[in-house]
């Protein structure tokens, strides 16, 4: 539907936005584009480095001169969940870092700084007592919840590459993914719930951990199991022992203190695979410092972000 009607901002809202104008927008663009090392190192002195980069990018798109490549803030060394948690301590910490809303109204939790370091901590701990170690891939399966978040940053926070697989998924969607990546643990829920029906999780992850391995030869060591669902809806949870553990049991006894990983700029965060609309998933990797720098940029300029709003997302991370 066509309109042709425009709608300026408040006059409060423009005294504050980062650019007051397309001039204002224009002139900060032409400057990356002029000199963009020193555009994006002084972007990435937002965040902290245990060392600073040795050069800020490092770019070929001419095959003739050698395979394309793109690096950033090579020689540097940072872990993005200690640029989310650890930094903010001193001066944050009982200051809400996540509200998350569930299916019903009503339902809903908050979180602070020093909450989620703490369950972040907690769950980083769990994972290197399965033997997760830095370079592992671990598969994210779940809908979203708060354990969603903590899982990706305790990912992060021991070096652990992250593949988040969409809830909504078949089995065979997230096998494929699985084996794909060779994660050699699974994180995922009893069951989820859409509107007032629940809807299992667990059977759709077991028959993916069944193919993962009988068809594709990788078998997943672990499968961690947050009850989304109460047992009294009735779905169906079945245990395999040694391989899957509740949530709740293995965070109950585990250690809140949790050293973060030093990772390379260049070093591995996620994987988040394709559509697979066209042919086979394919995955896409992002590496720590590149990602941590023009995700955070992107997300401040493009929402105009200040300190102390909330922002407010409805999308799905898979």
């Amino acid at each position: 539907m066509a309109n042709s009607e425009l709608y300026p901002p408040a006059d409060s809202f423009r005294e504050n936005a980062y650019f007051n104008s397309k001039d204002e927008y224009q002139s900060e663009y032409d400057r990356s584009i002029s000199d963009p090392d020193a555009f994006w190192a002084e972007k990435a002195s937002e965040y902290y480095w245990f060392k600073k980069w040795d050069t800020v990018s490092e770019v070929n798109f001419d095959r003739n001169k050698g395979p394309i490549s793109v690096k950033w803030f090579e020689g540097g060394q940072t872990n993005i969940a200690y640029n989310c948690l650890d930094r903010h301590l001193d001066n944050r910490s009982d200051q809400v870092a996540i509200i998350w809303e569930g299916n019903e109204p009503g339902e809903d939790r908050t979180i602070t700084y020093r909450e989620l370091h703490e369950e972040v901590s907690k769950f980083a701990n769990v994972l290197k007592s399965r033997g997760v170690k830095k370079g592992d891939r671990v598969s994210i399966y779940l809908p979203m919840i708060p354990e969603l978040a903590i899982s990706m940053l305790a990912c992060a926070r021991i070096g652990a590459i992250h593949s988040i697989v969409f809830g909504g998924f078949s089995a065979e969607a997230l096998a494929d993914r699985i084996a794909d990546a060779t994660c050699t643990v699974l994180i995922t829920c009893n069951g989820t719930h859409r509107g007032d029906r629940p809807i299992p999780m667990k059977p759709v992850a077991d028959e993916a951990m069944t193919n993962a391995e009988t068809q594709m030869g990788v078998p997943v060591d672990t499968c961690i199991v947050v009850e989304r669902i109460a047992g009294s809806e009735g779905v169906d949870c079945e245990m395999q022992d040694g391989r899957d553990l509740w949530w709740d049991d293995v965070m109950a006894d585990a250690s809140p203190n949790s050293e973060c990983e030093v990772m390379e700029a260049e070093d591995p965060l996620f994987i988040l695979y394709t559509s697979g609309s066209t042919g086979k998933p394919k995955g896409v990797q992002h590496t720590t410092g590149g990602y941590m720098v023009y995700a955070s940029q992107t997300h401040k300029y493009i929402f105009d972000y200040h300190d102390g709003d909330i922002y407010f997302c409805t999308a799905d991370i898979g």
